[in-house]
C-alpha cells in the first residue's frame, strides 16, 4: 500500500472520531482514539515514536517523537489549536526529513469539520 492509499485510511479514521468525540478535547484523547481507530481497522500504527537527530556527524540520539507512523509509512502530527500556524507545518517536515519518511499528515481536531483541519505535508514525494 503507497503513502496516498494510507492517507485515506488515515483522514477517514480521524474523521471518524472526530464525529464521535467532537472538538474541544486533549490532543492525547485523539491520539489514542485515532490509535485505537486504526487498529479496530487492521491498520498498524505506532505512537510517540523516537525521532533521533544528527548534528556535524554527531548523534543527538532521541530529539523529538512523532505523534504516530502508520503502516512505517506516514508521520501523523496531531494538534488541537485554534489555528493551524507554519511552525506546526515546519515541524511535520523536519519530522519526515529526520525518518527520511515522504509523506506526512497535519491534524487539527479542534475545527467544526475534520476534512478542514487536514494538511498534507510531503518531502521530495
Amino acid at each position: 500500500m503507497d503513502e496516498n492509499e494510507i492517507s485515506k485510511l488515515i483522514i477517514g479514521a480521524a474523521i471518524e472520531v472526530h464525529k464521535t468525540l467532537g472538538a474541544g478535547l486533549l490532543e492525547s484523547v485523539y491520539q489514542k482514539s485515532l490509535q485505537q481507530e486504526l487498529l479496530l481497522n487492521s491498520i498498524q500504527c505506532a505512537t510517540e515514536v523516537p525521532v533521533s537527530a544528527n548534528y556535524k556527524g554527531i548523534d543527538l540520539e532521541i530529539a523529538y517523537r512523532m505523534d504516530m507512523l502508520v503502516m512505517k509509512k506516514v508521520v501523523v502530527e496531531l494538534k488541537v489549536v485554534e489555528n493551524v500556524l507554519p511552525i506546526h507545518k515546519s515541524q511535520l517536515l523536519s519530522y519526515l526529513r529526520l525518518s527520511d519518511k515522504r509523506l506526512g499528515l497535519l491534524i487539527n481536531f479542534n475545527v467544526p469539520l475534520l476534512k478542514n483541519g487536514v494538511q498534507r505535508v510531503v518531502n521530495n514525494l
